[in-house]
């Protein structure tokens, strides 16, 4: 009796519960472009992992155009001292 094997897609599926939900923060000016403000700290901040690494696109669910503009803003907050380079230590 040859033991039946589990395939990918089943074994996935027990483990998706386990993701965070993807933020959608882009959005579209009245011309149609789609663009991300370095002064919405709050959408950015959701964009940063605890140390305050920038989140990849397979977590935020960014294009790579829009994740390209998020490092962009997120460089630019840190620059203007909106959002901290690190977080502090506890």
């Amino acid at each position: 009796m040859p033991m039946r094997r589990e395939s990918n897609r089943e074994r996935k599926e027990q483990f998706q519960t386990f993701s965070r939900p993807k933020v959608k923060i882009a959005r579209t000016s009245k011309s149609g472009k789609t663009y991300i403000d370095y002064k919405d700290t709050e959408s950015l901040r959701k964009m940063i992992s605890g140390n305050g690494k920038i989140l990849s696109r397979k977590r935020t669910g960014a294009s790579a155009m829009e994740q390209r503009m998020i490092a962009r803003a997120v460089k630019r907050a840190r620059y203007m001292a909106l959002l901290p380079y690190v977080t502090a230590a506890s």
